[in-house]
């Protein structure tokens, strides 16, 4: 008989709905992993159930054969003496061997000896036997046709029944006698399938056990699992801060911990989509605002017509500027944002100075440069230090001095734009890596994201940016790992 187990499961939150809907017991991995377990255990029962059955057969038919050997064996040796101990006369008659040799004979159970004469049955052990095979005619024909000793079977109403005939010959006698040795094979059997049913019976209690402990240990094992289904049925696109205990090191702990890193990644990402969609929509608004009072006062005069349009396609330019750099923001914590390669330092130190040469009037002067190679994206580096060199001149005069250097030192690598301008605060400097915040004294007309950008890059590249203690101006150093 086989029983079915039937669990349910709910759903406290409405966005787990079509979830749970979809869930079924039969669907449930602890129910399949259960079933699983104890198929192969009743397996294992029944083959080691047919096997130990098979080997217990394979010993009663062994004994049997045993017992009718035993028994030929005996009469043979009371044969070949040919006296008889009482009257110590020679045997003239098998009759007379037959008799004295069933009446010292003690059968055992389920065995029985009868003594033929020409065919006949004329005598047999004192025993009862379960059934009188010399009162079957079918099986006292078939004795009697043996010629010589003679192995078979034959059915009667107790099952069937092994014989072995031994024909008996007397000196000086015509008569031909027999000796019959049958053995009653099925209910010798009979004990084997007593305990066959006594091993199925155990095998069943065992197998309900081992079905109870499985379902409690398979709850145990797949219980994180089980965590992991819930807390995906409970996560909503405005919280995704729940996580998941990591117990032990084992494959589920794994999962656990592969979940919450994948919890993570989701976050940091809604939160960045969030914070791009924030900034879109206050730095956008302000130059469409512009863009929108513009157009909606265009005047006819030509001169205020082109007054209007110039100021039109720079906060045009202004906003393309503007989402570029979001954009750029936005990738800077994607895997994709860099790709490394092997840079040699001294190359891009001067690489970048011939570039920044060309942003404004200034005094452009190599501070150090290192040499030596390191992983990283040369065209990212390059864009960094060529924002930090913008950002030195919104902060500095026409003439004034503006140093570009690298070093390498250890497994770490630098590179620096040092200004000669009015500095930051150290209370600011944590301030100016962030979104939409410029610098107190900055005449730049951006919109406060380059250094973002920068710390973006450097984060992208396991590094970050560092502003130094100086003197005088500022010293904005991008410290980056030698291997990326």
């Amino acid at each position: 008989m086989t029983t079915a187990t039937r669990s349910t499961t709910t759903s406290s939150s409405p966005l787990a709905e079509s979830a749970a809907r979809s869930w079924r017991p039969r669907d449930s991995a602890r129910a399949r992993l259960l079933l699983v377990q104890l198929a192969l255990v009743a397996l294992a029962l029944l083959v080691s159930l047919v096997i130990t059955r098979q080997y217990l057969m394979a010993r009663v038919d062994d004994r049997i054969d045993a017992t009718l050997t035993q028994e030929v064996d005996e009469f043979r040796a009371l044969a070949q003496t040919g006296i008889d101990p009482v009257t110590r006369a020679p045997f003239d008659d098998p009759r007379r061997l037959l008799q004295l040799h069933l009446q010292r004979s003690i059968p055992q159970t389920n065995e029985t000896l009868i003594g033929l004469v020409d065919g006949v049955p004329v005598s047999r052990v004192a025993q009862e036997p379960p059934a009188r095979l010399d009162l079957d005619p079918d099986a006292v024909a078939a004795f009697a046709a043996a010629q010589d000793t003679r192995t078979g079977q034959v059915r009667t109403e107790r099952g069937v029944v092994t014989y072995r005939v031994v024909p008996v010959l007397v000196e000086g006698s015509t008569t031909r006698g027999a000796l019959v040795v049958g053995v009653f094979r099925d209910l010798e059997r009979r004990e084997v399938d007593v305990v066959t049913y006594v091993l199925l019976g155990a095998g069943a209690v065992g197998l309900l056990i081992a079905s109870a402990l499985a379902w409690v240990a398979a709850g145990r094992v797949l219980r994180p699992v089980d965590d992991v289904r819930r807390a995906a049925e409970e996560i909503g696109a405005s919280d995704l801060s729940r996580r998941l205990e990591v117990r032990g090191t084992d494959e589920v702990a794994q999962l656990a911990g592969t979940f919450n890193g994948m919890l993570d990644r989701l976050e940091h990402a809604f939160a960045d989509q969030r914070q791009f969609l924030d900034d879109a929509s206050h730095e956008l608004r302000t130059p469409i605002t512009i863009v929108r009072g513009n157009l909606e006062t265009l005047s006819e005069v030509p001169a205020e017509r082109a007054a209007s349009m110039a100021v039109v396609l720079d906060e045009l330019d202004r906003m393309g500027r503007l989402v570029e750099d979001l954009l750029t923001l936005a990738r800077s914590d994607g895997p994709d944002f860099v790709v490394l390669g092997s840079v040699e330092l001294s190359e891009l130190t001067l690489g970048v100075l011939t570039r920044a040469r060309s942003l404004a009037d200034r005094d452009w002067q190599l501070d150090e440069v290192g040499a030596g190679f390191f992983s990283a994206d040369e065209q990212r580096v390059l864009q960094a230090m060529l924002q930090l060199a913008e950002n030195a001149v919104a902060h500095t005069e026409p003439g004034d001095l503006i140093r570009i250097g690298s070093a390498i030192s250890g497994d770490s690598v630098d590179l620096w734009v040092h200004d000669s301008g009015p500095g930051i605060a150290p209370e600011q400097r944590a301030r100016v890596l962030e979104r939409f915040v410029r610098a107190g004294t900055s005449r730049a007309d951006g919109a406060g994201l380059g250094l973002a950008i920068v710390a973006g890059i450097a984060r992208a590249h396991h590094g970050e940016v560092v502003i130094d203690d100086t003197v005088a101006g500022a010293r904005v150093r991008l410290h980056l790992p030698v291997r990326g």
